[in-house]
């Protein structure tokens, strides 16, 4: 049967509570695969996995459980591998990347920011600032809305202006908060956010992050920040050299939120 991988640790890690159900209907009980000073969190793997709440959100309570105890590295939903003995030669074979990983992210969770205008608040920063695009919309207002090819323009320009102010601002929120964080992972720019930007931070300094998030809203009013964390550290969870398709190790998440 398919090995379910969770995420991996290391083999000292401190036992998982009785009766842990993972994914799957039932819940798949969980248990633990160890490999010289390492260890996978695995349980079998359901036929027809499918990315649902439910799934999702056991996957997730996995590894906030184990992430309680200590370091867990965790792979992304979906990670399958053919067999436990695959599971354990993952585990063998990339042991030194899998040991420096829970050595650099002991005692360390993710936070993971996203960030959007806010419409009305923006376009009055982007009218405040730019002369050009104040004068074209005065004459359109004077002229009853102006021509087409003048409302186009004014369109054209207004976007070009917000599209401008967007990396302004992401970069702008990506520096007041890297000072409180061990490591900045930048998320694709496809998400549609204007920043999607996950942060490494000790538990320990945690407040001290919070409350910089806290003082980028205050500073950046006209920006919609959401948080959410504390994650484990799927965004420093960097893969090992290529693995053979269908191992654990492939599966190392690189998203958060």
């Amino acid at each position: 049967m398919s090995t379910y991988v969770y995420g991996i640790t290391a083999a000292s890690h401190p036992a998982l509570p009785d009766g842990m159900g993972g994914v799957g209907d039932p819940p798949r009980p969980v248990r633990v695969l160890r490999e010289g000073e390492l260890a996978a969190v695995v349980s079998d793997a359901p036929e027809g996995l499918r990315p649902k709440r439910r799934e999702l959100l056991a996957h997730q309570n996995i590894l906030s459980e184990v992430g309680a105890a200590g370091c867990v590295l965790p792979m992304r939903f979906g990670s399958v591998a053919p067999d436990d003995d695959a599971v354990t030669g993952v585990l063998a074979e990339r042991a030194e990347h899998y040991r420096e990983r829970l050595r650099a992210l002991d005692g360390r969770v993710e936070y993971n920011i996203k960030a959007n205008h806010v419409e009305d608040a923006v376009l009055h920063h982007v009218m405040a600032g730019n002369p050009e695009i104040r004068a074209l919309a005065e004459a359109n207002r004077q002229a009853g809305g102006g021509s087409y090819d003048d409302k186009i323009r004014l369109g054209e320009m207004v976007a070009a202006a917000v599209k401008a102010k967007e990396a302004e601002d992401g970069t702008v929120l990506e520096r007041a908060l890297e000072g409180s964080a061990d490591a900045v992972s930048v998320g694709p720019e496809s998400t549609g956010w204007l920043a999607n930007i996950s942060y490494l931070v000790k538990r320990e300094t945690a407040e001290e992050f919070l409350a910089a998030v806290d003082q980028a809203r205050k500073d950046m009013p006209h920006l919609e920040v959401r948080l959410n964390g504390p994650l484990p550290p799927y965004s420093f969870v960097e893969p090992g050299p290529a693995e053979p398709a269908g191992t654990a190790a492939g599966g190392a998440d690189t998203g958060a939120g």
